[in-house]
């Protein structure tokens, strides 16, 4: 049986995902430093930030996983392990979440965010599983997984901008 996981066809794929996970953390981090007071005085921008920084992490880490030449299960245990680690960050934000429920929806926290990482956890956890059974279908699960968290880590970034922006406009108001 012919596997989904043929890294010549998937190398371009993931050496994107990977460049742009890591110019974002970049990013995230002039972003960040230019604004850190701020950004550390608003626990809920603090949270967000570092939970955006440690996804991009992941992302990155995934696409070098699949860019090292390794037999299917391992690199499927690796995302499992991985994905593991994802899945406690947005666990955290729920248990926070329910615990300040007051303060974190005046802070503009929703519980959305942590349910779609959750889920894009699971999603990740179900591809190594799929890699480790030589499953067609596990680097797409993976890959589906790592864009969908890119694009709302990107929006994650945009709303801890515009929620600082704020707070600096009304402070000089």
């Amino acid at each position: 049986m012919e596997t989904a996981y043929q890294p010549e066809l998937w190398r371009d794929m993931f050496v994107v995902l990977g460049s742009s996970a890591a110019a974002l953390i970049g990013l995230l981090f002039i972003a960040t430093s230019l604004h850190l007071s701020e950004i550390v005085n608003t626990p809920i921008a603090l949270r967000r930030a570092f939970n955006n920084t440690c996804f991009l992490l992941i992302i990155l880490i995934q696409a070098l996983l699949f860019l090292i030449p390794q037999p299917m299960a391992a690199l499927g245990a690796e995302l499992i392990v991985i994905n593991l680690l994802g899945l406690w960050l947005p666990l955290k934000v729920v248990r926070s979440f329910f615990k300040e429920r007051q303060h974190y929806r005046h802070a503009g926290g929703r519980i959305y965010r942590p349910t779609i990482f959750m889920t894009n956890s699971l999603i990740g956890i179900a591809g190594g599983a799929s890699l480790i059974r030589n499953s067609n279908s596990g680097v797409y699960l993976v890959t589906a997984s790592c864009i969908v968290s890119l694009v709302f880590i990107v929006f994650g970034a945009w709303s801890i901008m515009v929620g600082i922006g704020q707070a600096e406009k009304s402070t000089t108001s």
